[in-house]
């Protein structure tokens, strides 16, 4: 079969210096992947330069065998919370909405159809009462469910996601595990930056364990997501 992502070399500098280093990866199809690794570690870097929202120095990402301008309706990011303008006025449902935007193209208008879809997005977040409130008034839990129900709205095979977990209430983060449940479920497939090393065979059953800017081991939790490994990630191994 072939895999959802694969990174092949991958290398990104910032003013000269090295943050990302000839990282490789496969994610197969159907897996939640977590990205762990300590700050600094390059996982953020990792996704955005596999998307191309950084430019990498060397290497390449490939989304189910092509590159990511063939198949970009079928990848879906989302990005950390603090990466928006969260007083720009505009509501919950409209930004929701906006995940649909990739399938109309420039000419149509969102329909029947596509606020269908953002509602239902919503509802499966639990933010469904949510739809008319402005952006600004959110919780960080709930800023988090909004760009979930985003990215659900956007009905992608694939769903990299950079930090999902970061700053939510107890509430928030079992609306996310839910939906992660029923992602693998249905047969998705989930890139996830994650931080917390106790819920990550809870969550994923694939890892990827990033350390000072190199992969450090990747594939199923029960090979790769162990004690020496995860030393070696943080620094630890004598």
């Amino acid at each position: 079969m072939i895999p959802a992502a694969e990174v092949r070399g991958l290398s990104v500098s910032y003013q000269g210096r090295p943050v990302l280093r000839d990282a490789t990866m496969t994610v197969p199809a159907g897996v939640v992947m977590g990205v762990v690794g300590p700050n600094g570690s390059g996982k953020s870097t990792l996704l955005k330069a596999m998307l191309g929202l950084v430019t990498p120095s060397a290497g390449e990402a490939r989304f189910f065998g092509s590159a990511l301008p063939r198949v970009r309706q079928r990848v879906g990011y989302m990005p950390q919370h603090t990466a928006v303008d969260w007083d720009f006025p505009t509501t919950v449902g409209d930004v929701v909405l906006m995940g649909t935007y990739g399938r109309l193209g420039w000419l149509r208008r969102p329909g029947r159809t596509e606020r269908d879809t953002a509602a239902r997005a919503m509802e499966s977040t639990g933010i469904g009462d949510l739809a008319g409130r402005q952006i600004g008034q959110l919780s960080g839990g709930q800023r988090q469910r909004v760009f979930l129900a985003r990215t659900l709205a956007q009905q992608p095979d694939l769903f990299v996601m950079d930090e999902p977990f970061q700053g939510v209430d107890a509430v928030s983060q079992q609306a996310i595990v839910d939906v992660l449940h029923r992602l693998r479920r249905e047969g998705r497939t989930v890139i996830l930056v994650h931080h917390d090393l106790g819920t990550v065979t809870t969550y994923c059953d694939h890892v990827t364990l990033l350390g000072a800017g190199r992969v450090i081991s990747s594939g199923g939790v029960d090979k790769h997501f162990t004690d020496s490994h995860i030393a070696a990630a943080y620094g630890l191994a004598r």
